[in-house]
């Protein structure tokens, strides 16, 4: 069992059951799947490219990344229908807790010029999002030796449609949201 997910169990989820004043356990707000998009744009022409960034992106999620194919053509963008145009990986249980566990403690820390996430990143149904700007940031990746520099999207998906028990959630896990001044 992971670090963050042990945590959660033991000492957040019964935390933020008392702070809501939830009866049932079952109401209490969880991660049901964190998702990882990453567009490959102008190094599409890069064979050597796109196969280093789907390396590094299957190092960063643990797992095997899926292709996203063009749903339809555009000129605009030299975008052919059913052309891969990027990449994407859901993560659920074990693998899902080390990437937030990764996230949290080791890769947002590390971004540049960092002031907090913006908590008012969250869709109709109570899903956090937010956009990596660097993939460079997770220790898997060696800056080095990357060919290129993308950015990737993150959603965490939770099971409360709640805004507020899930920023509760999130932020009792420890996600660095900005400061409110007053």
């Amino acid at each position: 069992m992971n670090r963050l997910q042990k945590s959660y169990l033991e000492e957040i989820k019964p935390k933020i059951q008392k702070e809501l004043g939830l009866k049932n356990v079952m109401e209490v707000p969880r991660i049901t799947k964190v998702v990882v998009n990453a567009g490959i744009g102008p190094f599409r022409e890069s064979k050597e490219s796109v196969q280093s960034f789907v390396e590094e992106l299957s190092d960063i999620t643990g797992q095997k990344v899926s292709e996203r194919k063009a749903r339809k053509s555009e000129a605009g963008f030299k975008i052919r229908k059913g052309e891969v145009v990027g990449y994407t990986a859901t993560l659920r249980g074990e693998r899902m807790w080390a990437f937030l566990d990764k996230l949290i403690s080791i890769a947002l820390p590390r971004v540049r010029d960092f002031r907090g996430l913006n908590d008012e990143a969250f869709d109709e149904r109570g899903n956090y999002s937010l956009g990596v700007k660097e993939h460079v940031i997770f220790p898997e990746v060696n800056p080095n030796k990357t060919k290129g520099v993308r950015s990737l999207q993150l959603t965490v998906v939770m099971s409360s449609g709640d805004k507020d028990k899930n920023v509760a959630l999130l932020r009792g896990l420890g996600m660095p949201f900005k400061k409110e001044e007053n």
